[in-house]
């Protein structure tokens, strides 16, 4: 690729460094008249399925796993000390490919945990693992028809992969009104599977179906028998389709909590720091019509519903003009499919002299950078961190009575009890909230990808990721990000997000000769606020499954609940950039800045450049430039006369995207050389020794002549299985030398960070 290739492909050039991600341009490259597009980010080992998906409390579990990129797979992980797990031995006491036994302690939380590996290129993306106080199963055999349907027991959990184009059966006994809920988690816990729910008589025939990923409420009109019926709702399926079926008995009015389920990304802004979990006041029905408007008063913490449908609760409170309130609702935040949305007014007069006039209306969360404007081909990041719930203000105008409505936007098409609320209005307390993840790239060509991207760190890396912040009641100040307990030889520094900004970068990297390690680090955020420091803790977020192409796969972003970082020893990072000294680089207001950078090239690119452009507050907007790719040496020059940087102290980097021409695992054409070598050479002893034995056939004496025969062809079945081993060896050899062959793979690459101090411009004018 030359260089004026580079420029319009996946050169930093292309890169946007506005308030929304990073966004990488990536050609489209005709070879043979055969188009083909870039691939994008260097391989990261990811953990894609687990079976079973849990366990119980107290027991022992044997684990199969399946993932990408798994050479050499080590230790499986949990995000909970209370889950261990082991590599299953075969009968000659050696590890069997891909198998754990895992130990789940008897205080282990219940709930939603992460599993992942360790791996040659450090820790996995994470699987939900969850536990539960159920006695758990595994469908082993189909189980397609009501013939051969599953025994399963009242009270149990089955785990499971769904049959593709077919619908999976299971039989459970229950007494006459028995009432038995049928759950299924699926999306909730990172499945693929749209979930169709059927109840069915010992016949098959369905009696109740939930298709919207509910679950159902059963009551068995006669005892006997009954199939519960599972499928996707589009008949798709694999292992990446999996599930965990459960059926509780229920009494009378009790409700039974569904299965644990994955926190959505918008999810990481609740609750607020100090918040009680239980509001202090329930919504009281009926509360519908202005007449019935339930009484309040200020400040206040109430929990409701949005139930039935169409449902609109009517608070009043009495207000006096000068007053501030902010207001705050939580139900989107919850994982349910709720849109809040309140109207204030101000009310005076009574019965036909009524008078009422609109205050405020309050609704959604606005995500802080720019985001898909459909959810799936997006013209922005992938993740969204706003929400449809609420945050926002009243500023009290009249002396008098105030009317507060809050219903649920889309309501008329839901009747869910289940779909409930939580309302607080305070007094203003700012605060704020942060959550990040791993940045993406944006094709050219139209296609997207949402990549699930562990931190796992190849020596002399530097991994960006996006770092966003929720401010509440008013707080506009700026925000340190920091992260700590790093593995040895890896540090992070946060470009922090400035005064009244709503992004910022954290950057990990590993010193080239970092030793491989695994810790969970501690990922949180600090600000001033009325004079006080205040800490809070960092999220993070991943995609739940790898979309290389998101027109063709929804993207699933989830937050995870711990933050591991890893560094490999394995492989290094095709470019690292840094500034010539490790220092912190001074310049006058006003002036130029030229900063040498030192690249340490580790193996070829396509083109001759690539262009860089600029992270951190008050340089973002430095144009562009190109570095060469084939030189250990290039510059960058700041002119703060245009920038306008004001004095003070930055932390910068800089970032682009250069095509690297990537080898997979190299290392493992070598193993499969001395492999192939050494199957070879027992190939030709066996083949020597088995021509020997049939001379000696010919001149042995009779007496001799049946035990040497059969030597002679035990040494040809050894032969034979000798030239074997060299055959499929030979095979090994030609996968690991296809794999490694040299690959244009396109990533983000970020320069170590670079510390600025801009001096005021009469300090060097005295100088």
């Amino acid at each position: 690729m030359h260089n004026n290739a580079s420029k319009s492909t996946g050169s930093p050039s292309a890169l946007s460094s506005g308030t929304g991600a990073v966004q990488v341009i990536v050609a489209v490259i005709l070879v043979s008249s055969a188009a083909w597009a870039q691939s994008v980010c260097l391989p990261a080992p990811r953990l894609m399925t687990t079976l079973p998906m849990g366990g119980q409390v107290g027991t022992i579990v044997e684990v199969t796993i399946t993932g990408q990129n798994f050479e050499d797979a080590d230790e499986l992980s949990f995000s909970h000390r209370g889950i261990t797990a082991v590599q299953k031995l075969d009968d000659n006491g050696q590890p069997v490919t891909n198998k754990y036994v895992v130990t789940i302690s008897a205080d282990c939380p219940t709930g939603i945990h992460e599993a992942r590996v360790m791996t040659r290129l450090g820790v996995s993306s994470s699987r939900v693992f969850n536990v539960g106080v159920l006695p758990e199963t595994t469908r082993v055999e189909p189980n397609t028809s009501v013939d051969t349907a599953m025994a399963v027991t009242v009270n149990s959990v089955c785990n499971a992969t769904m049959t593709k184009q077919a619908v999976d059966h299971y039989a459970f006994e229950a007494q006459k009104r028995q009432r038995i809920v049928v759950d299924c988690a699926a999306k909730r816990i990172d499945s693929k599977l749209n979930p169709v729910l059927i109840v069915a008589d010992a016949k098959g025939n369905d009696l109740q179906v939930e298709r919207r990923g509910g679950a159902i409420d059963f009551t068995a009109p006669e005892a006997g028998r009954y199939v519960i019926k599972v499928h996707d709702l589009t008949f798709n399926g694999s292992q990446e389709y999996f599930y965990r079926l459960v059926l509780q008995e229920a009494s009378g009015d009790e409700s039974i909590p569904r299965l644990p389920a994955t926190k959505t990304v918008s999810s990481f802004s609740w609750p607020p720091t100090g918040l009680s979990d239980d509001a202090v006041v329930a919504e009281t029905e009926p509360n519908n019509k202005h007449a019935h408007a339930q009484k309040i008063t200020l400040p206040c913490d109430i929990s409701g519903n949005f139930f039935p449908a169409a449902d609109v609760d009517t608070f009043e409170f009495t207000g006096k003009k000068g007053e501030v309130w902010w207001v705050e609702v939580a139900s989107e935040r919850f994982g349910l499919p709720t849109d809040p949305s309140i109207v204030v007014q101000h009310v005076s007069g009574d019965g036909a002299d009524e008078k009422v006039t609109d205050l405020v209306e309050l609704s959604d969360i606005p995500s802080p950078v720019k985001v898909s404007s459909n959810g799936y081909s997006y013209d922005g990041p992938p993740y969204n961190a706003g929400s449809a719930d609420i945050i926002g203000k009243i500023e009290i105008k009249e002396n008098g009575v105030h009317r507060l409505q809050l219903s649920d936007l889309f309501g008329g098409t839901r009747n869910d009890p289940k779909n409930v609320y939580r309302l607080i209005v305070r007094k203003a307390s700012p605060d704020f909230a942060v959550v990040g993840w791993a940045l993406h790239m944006t094709l050219r060509n139209g296609d997207r990808n949402a990549l699930s991207k562990p931190i796992a760190l190849r020596g002399g890396a530097t991994m960006p990721f996006e770092v966003v912040v929720v401010r509440r009641d008013g707080f506009d100040g700026e925000v340190e990000l920091i992260m700590e307990n790093l593995p040895d030889g890896v540090t992070a520094t946060g470009l922090k997000i400035p005064v009244g900004k709503s992004r910022g970068i954290m950057l990990i990297t590993a010193d080239q000769n970092a030793p491989q390690g695994l810790t969970s680090a501690n990922f949180f955020a600090r600000a001033t606020i009325d004079g006080q420091t205040v800490t809070r803790p960092g999220r993070m977020a991943s995609m739940a499954w790898p979309v290389p192409n998101a027109w063709s796969e929804i993207p699933s972003p989830r937050l995870l609940a711990d933050v591991p970082v890893s560094v490999c020893d394995s492989e290094f990072a095709p470019l690292t950039i840094a500034p010539a000294e490790d220092k912190v680089w001074e310049v006058s207001a006003g002036q130029k800045l030229t900063i040498p950078l030192v690249q340490t090239r580790r193996c070829e690119f396509s083109g001759a450049n690539t262009s860089l452009k600029t992270f951190g507050a008050g340089f973002e907007k430095t144009p562009a430039f190109d570095i060469p790719l084939d030189a250990d040496a290039a510059e960058a020059v700041l002119d703060l006369a245009k920038l306008k940087t004001p004095p003070g102290d930055y932390v910068i980097a800089f970032y682009g995207s250069p095509v690297a021409k990537y080898r997979y695992h190299p290392q493992a054409v070598v193993a499969a050389e001395s492999v192939l070598e050494a199957a070879r050479r027992n190939a030709e002893a066996s083949a020597l020794e088995a021509k020997d034995l049939a001379e000696a056939v010919k001149t042995a004496p009779d007496e001799q002549k049946a035990e040497v025969l059969k030597s002679a062809q035990e040494a040809v079945a050894k032969q034979k299985s000798a030239e074997a081993a060299v055959a499929v060896a030979d095979k090994q050899l030609k996968a690991a030398t296809t794999k490694a062959a040299p690959k244009d793979i396109v990533d983000i690459v970020v320069s170590t960070p670079i510390a600025i101090r801009v001096k005021p411009a009469e300090e060097a004018e005295k100088k």
